[in-house]
């Protein structure tokens, strides 16, 4: 249906209780909540680089851009990974790039270059506070199917504390743009989710990138963030994901607990000219667990958790994600009811919620819902 249209929290509340309800009374003995689905347990094999990969973002940008969600310029890097060749852009290199900060960019010959990580590249805290990952289109970055990608985080001591309220701080301010993230995995981490990327506190976006084949935890209520999962941002500020692709084909899907695409906790997002399709949160169980299980299965794309925070979803493509409990595409839980959903000008279609769901694809519970000239089906 295309709808422009509202919800009261009293309304939702009351869809959720007839819906546990109906969860507790169906549980198989599986615990499983008779849904039929499998959870897909078995590693996914790496995936090798290939030219006909979905592009980044849609084809149309319904939605513009605001100023603070676009690329920076990366023309004047602090540091150049590679010398030319793909041989001289390793994964010492653009760990030490990572861990250097500032502007990072790639000189690895004219063609694409696929960069296994053999360890995790982190950002540390007392560099920038600027930084900025552009691989010009032309780089992919892997974890390897063995290790997450990516990982910042300001209350980490390891990666040097700045301030006193680490988890709202206004840097390390980081941007990626124009790469491809595919193979990242964790499992089992601390902190857990995020398979390709984990970032907590100051400020992210994501501009132009792709993520494919990427993993975390199968279990869990509230782990989750298969390619990207965020905490904290500073001053309860956006992420901006714009222009960037999640899957976008049934062999490339990022698949793990709980959000498939995007997880965070008390985090906004804004979701803008992006594509996300073929994701999977293959947890069962819910959140809270329901007992006998180890809970998880929601938000096939994303998963949003918490008190006042937003989602803004503008031009953008959800298809063909799943979820083994709630939310296909989205799953949205305002815990006091301030948080705010809006659905704008974006298409979303096939996204089977297993176990539970306001409309189609999509579990909310918020004070504020708004679908705007948008397919919901």
């Amino acid at each position: 249906m295309t709808s422009t249209s509202c919800y009261t929290p009293s309304a939702i509340f009351g869809t959720l209780l007839i819906l546990i309800v109906g969860l507790l009374s169906g549980c198989g003995s599986d615990g499983s909540g008779g849904s039929g689905f499998v959870p897909e347990t078995a590693d996914k094999a790496p995936i090798l680089f290939s030219d006909d990969w979905p592009d980044a973002g849609t084809t149309d940008d319904q939605c513009s851009v605001p100023a603070a969600a676009q690329a920076v310029d990366s023309s004047y890097p602090d540091q150049l990974v590679g010398n030319g060749t793909p041989e001289s852009c390793t994964s010492a290199a653009v760990i030490e790039a990572v861990a250097a900060g500032g502007v990072i960019a790639f000189d690895c010959g004219p063609d694409p270059v696929t960069i296994e990580l053999m360890e995790t590249a982190k950002v540390f805290n007392d560099t920038g506070p600027e930084i900025v990952i552009d691989g010009g289109g032309l780089v992919t970055l892997s974890g390897g199917s063995q290790r997450r990608i990516l990982y910042m985080n300001t209350c980490d001591p390891d990666l040097v504390w700045t301030t006193s309220h680490c988890q709202n701080q206004d840097h390390p301010r980081l941007t990626l743009q124009n790469l491809t993230f595919v193979n990242g995995y964790t499992s089992g981490a601390d902190p857990g989710g995020g398979g390709a990327i984990f970032v907590r506190g100051g400020r992210f976006k994501i501009v132009n990138c792709r993520f494919f084949n990427n993993r975390c935890d199968d279990e869990g209520p509230d782990v989750g963030g298969a390619a990207v999962r965020v905490l904290s941002q500073y001053d309860n500020q956006p992420v901006y994901v714009v222009g960037s692709t999640f899957g976008g084909r049934e062999d490339l899907g990022n698949v793990g607990a709980n959000g498939g695409a995007l997880s965070s906790i008390g985090v906004s997002f804004a979701v803008i000219n992006s594509v996300m399709s073929h994701n999977q949160a293959i947890g069962y169980g819910a959140n809270p667990a329901r007992p006998g299980t180890p809970g998880g299965g929601s938000g096939g794309a994303i998963y949003n958790d918490g008190n006042t925070f937003t989602l803004e979803v503008c031009g953008s493509s959800l298809t063909e994600n799943t979820a083994n409990e709630g939310g296909g595409a989205v799953f949205f839980v305002s815990n006091d009811r301030s948080g705010a959903l809006h659905i704008d000008r974006s298409h979303l279609s096939n996204n089977p919620s297993l176990g539970f769901e306001n409309d189609p694809g999509i579990f909310v519970l918020a004070g504020e819902i708004e679908y705007t000239d948008s397919v919901i089906e």
